[in-house]
């Protein structure tokens, strides 16, 4: 495997990653970053740096992240984005992977994209849910502006320092572990 193969994968997680805190932010970073010639993407991917695709994402990713901003509506929207998480976790993977076999690409995809991008989607919307229960909604627009915060870092350390954002990632998931251990029932024997 060479170097450009593994950094399109370091890539690729990364946003996979991003888009369990928001899902259209990393989409509309990596139509910026094709755009602008920042990344090539693989040959049916392109589309995605074209300018129809640049200003849907942009509205898009204004729309989720004003959104997130209300509390309940939040909710509403967690209860949607679970399952667009894992499917543009996947796309934004495969997307982005360079030179591997179709069957590995995919399979990278489904289990390192979509899976990242849902366990992190999954933890952001209990701790939403905790923070609607225990305080009416009052905060979850902090909660959203950490999200979206934690996106766009991960998203532009992504494109443009994928190991470094791969670091950032394992950080992030052993953070949505442990609070994932705090928030889980405990059982009695």
């Amino acid at each position: 495997m060479n170097s450009e193969t593994i950094i399109s994968i370091f890539l690729g997680v990364g946003l996979a990653a991003s888009v369990g805190f928001r899902v259209f932010l990393p989409l509309f970073a990596l139509s910026l970053a094709s755009y602008f010639g920042v990344w090539e993407l693989n040959e049916n991917w392109q589309w995605i740096g074209s300018m129809a695709a640049l200003i849907t994402l942009g509205v898009a990713t204004l729309a989720e992240i004003f959104a997130y901003f209300i509390p309940w509506v939040d909710n509403l929207l967690d209860s949607i984005a679970i399952p667009l998480a894992a499917i543009a976790g996947t796309a934004v993977m495969v997307s982005t992977v360079a030179n591997l076999d179709p069957v590995v690409t995919w399979s990278l995809a489904i289990i390192a994209g979509g899976g990242t991008a849902t366990a992190i989607k999954g933890a952001g919307a209990s701790t939403r849910l905790a923070s609607s229960a225990t305080t009416g909604g009052v905060a979850n627009p902090l909660v959203s502006t950490v999200e979206t915060g934690t996106a766009v870092v991960v998203s532009a350390a992504s494109i443009f320092a994928p190991i470094f954002a791969a670091f950032l990632v394992i950080a992030i998931l052993i953070f949505v572990f442990m609070i994932y251990r705090k928030l889980r029932p405990r059982v009695k024997s």
